[in-house]
């Protein structure tokens, strides 16, 4: 960004999500949601908006705002929309691949596979595994490769508003076919709207079943080309090595199909692969550059920090001096460590770089929230939303299939309905991650979460929906979508009082408690709870201190408790104390 004429320029691409209109703006995302919301727009955190509505909030915010190209994340040339003097600026680049799969498939297998294979061809010294990317070549062309421990990396990367992948392999082991994991792996990729090469593992196996693979692809989605569809599919051994060069060639064919294009000649811009703080040298972090040239003494900003590169490092631990799209470099020169997903831009000075993170870190607390299944409801109804993302967790396998044919014969001409993926099982933290991605609502039927799940769900706003029967869970589903959903009432506890003795007072029972935690309240709804069961539940019509009538009694003290229509109290009872909230 420069000065001109008395306002800061700011270049915005075509298409970008509202995380990375605030991060160009400088402000929070709550900020820009509010901006849109002023305008009309309801949008989420990772919602995409068009360079019009971006552009009058950067005049809002006082910024000239200036059109260039999709540049923020890698993928497809955008077909319209670019200045001219902008297409002729871009140029081929390499695609970045990320591979995916079920956890013994044999992903590290495979890359390992790749890059000694990739080592030997073009006959350099014994490779060295010093970050989390790195670079082959193939008939003279090169391929990067993300190496991520999984699909919840992958997607981790998403919901920080980073789309760091051009194509996703998709890794099969040919004797055990498709597991609950791989079905996972194919819905993250498909959330993030990637194409998808499937590489069948283990064809050395005297079991390995080619066919049967096939079938269960196709079973979930995935029909390959020789059967009509537009997958590819490439049988391979990792161990034996075989394979490889076909599935290295077909990776080509892809990425020409998907004219994945970069201006190299702009300041850099990227994202952060992983970080770490060594002992030494201090932050360190593993960038992906996505579009630009990344220089040795280029001032930076990334996430809430910023730094100036000092030296930078590729993927076989060798000094470099620039890096162009789609190359991975290992950079020192953080004033302190950046998380995975964070985007790293160029900056003109370090007086821009502290101010950009003064900012940052003035609204940092301010965060978006992930619209709820009544927000989407209510934006429904007003016609500014035409989707719904769902993620279905039940508690038996034989659940899935009629609650997700049932949830998808509810979309119409005008709404969507989509099961980005279901499973069953617990809620995990990989649901989660993924909801918070696809700025979807997590539907649990007779299952709950686990609780990293159910932590990682409160501390990002997302919603769990509870179920246990299916009339409700569509009934619920159906008023969403035609925006009549009604407001949710939840209950949340306030303090718990444990029975210590029992008195009798005109030929009533009260109880004799001591208040564990929170507080209870006097005409507050209240259950009685005996071996971890509700016994009765009602209000507290009589809350007393020796003999005075209190309003409320706070944790640590001894009252007297009396329960509309319940006498029959005894010893170590817990009086659980609640309210009624609209969520």
């Amino acid at each position: 960004m420069k000065q001109a004429e008395g306002k800061r320029q700011v270049m915005l691409p075509v298409r970008l999500t509202v995380k990375q209109l605030a991060e160009l703006l400088g402000t929070s995302p709550i900020e820009i949601i509010k901006g849109l919301m002023r305008n009309g727009i309801m949008a989420s955190v990772n919602q995409v908006i068009n360079y019009d509505d971006a552009a009058k909030l950067a005049s809002n915010f006082g910024y000239e705002p200036i059109e260039q190209p999709e540049i923020a994340t890698p993928g497809r040339v955008p077909k319209q929309g670019l200045l001219e003097d902008d297409a002729k600026a871009l140029k081929p680049r390499p695609p970045v691949v990320t591979i995916l799969g079920h956890v013994d498939h044999g992903k590290t297998t495979l890359l390992d596979a790749i890059r000694q294979s990739n080592i030997v061809d073009t006959e350099v010294g014994a490779i060295t595994q010093r970050i989390g990317a790195y670079q082959v070549e193939v008939q003279g062309q090169k391929i990067t490769f993300i190496d991520t421990p999984g699909h919840e990396a992958f997607t981790a990367m998403r919901a920080r508003g980073a789309q760091a992948t051009d194509i996703a392999i998709l890794v099969v082991a040919a004797d055990d076919g498709v597991m609950p994991q791989t079905v996972e792996a194919i819905d993250h990729a498909r959330a993030a709207e990637v194409p998808i090469v499937v590489a069948v593992n283990k064809m050395d196996k005297p079991n390995a079943d080619l066919e049967r693979v096939k079938q269960q692809l196709a079973d979930h989605g995935l029909v390959i080309e020789a059967w009509g569809g537009d997958v590819v599919l490439v049988p391979v051994s990792a161990k034996k090595r075989e394979g490889l060069s076909d599935l290295l060639e077909n990776l080509l064919i892809v990425a020409e199909l998907e004219e994945l294009k970069a201006n190299p000649s702009r300041p850099a811009i990227g994202v952060v692969i992983e970080t770490k703080l060594d002992s030494t040298r201090g932050p360190m972090a593993t960038i992906l550059i996505q579009a630009g040239t990344l220089k040795v003494g280029d001032t930076f900003v990334v996430g809430n920090t910023w730094g100036k590169v000092k030296a930078m490092f590729d993927d076989l631990g060798r000094r470099a001096r620039r890096a162009e799209p789609s190359t991975p470099v290992e950079i020192l020169g953080l004033e302190s460590v950046a998380q995975a997903g964070d985007i790293v831009r160029v900056v003109a000075d370090e007086r821009e770089a502290r101010d950009w993170v003064t900012k940052r870190q003035r609204e940092q607390a301010l965060k978006a929230k992930t619209p709820t299944l009544l927000d989407i409801s209510s934006q429904i109804r007003e016609g500014r939303v035409k989707g719904l993302n769902l993620i279905l967790k039940v508690d038996v396998q034989g659940s899935i299939e009629p609650i997700k044919s049932s949830l998808e014969r509810l979309e119409n001409e005008q709404v969507k309905v989509s099961v980005i993926h279901s499973g069953s099982g617990t809620i995990t933290e990989s649901d989660v991650m993924l909801a918070i991605a696809s700025a979807g609502v997590i539907i649990g039927f007779n299952t709950r979460p686990e609780p990293g799940a159910k932590r990682l769900a409160e501390a990002e706003g997302i919603e769990i929906r509870y179920y246990d029967v299916i009339y409700n869970l569509i009934e619920d589903m159906e008023k969403a979508l035609t925006g009549i959903l009604e407001p949710v009432y939840v209950d949340v506890v306030e303090g718990h009082a444990q029975v210590r003795a029992i008195f009798s007072i005109r030929q009533a029972k009260v109880a004799g408690v001591y208040v564990t935690d929170g507080k209870v309240t006097r005409g507050a709804p209240a259950r009685v709870m005996r071996n971890g069961q509700i016994i009765h539940a009602s209000t507290i019509n009589s809350l007393k201190h020796f003999k005075e009538h209190v309003p409320e009694m706070a944790a640590g003290s001894e009252c007297g408790i009396g329960i509309e229509g319940f006498t029959d109290f005894q010893i170590d009872d817990i009086i659980e104390v609640y309210r009624r909230e609209r969520r």
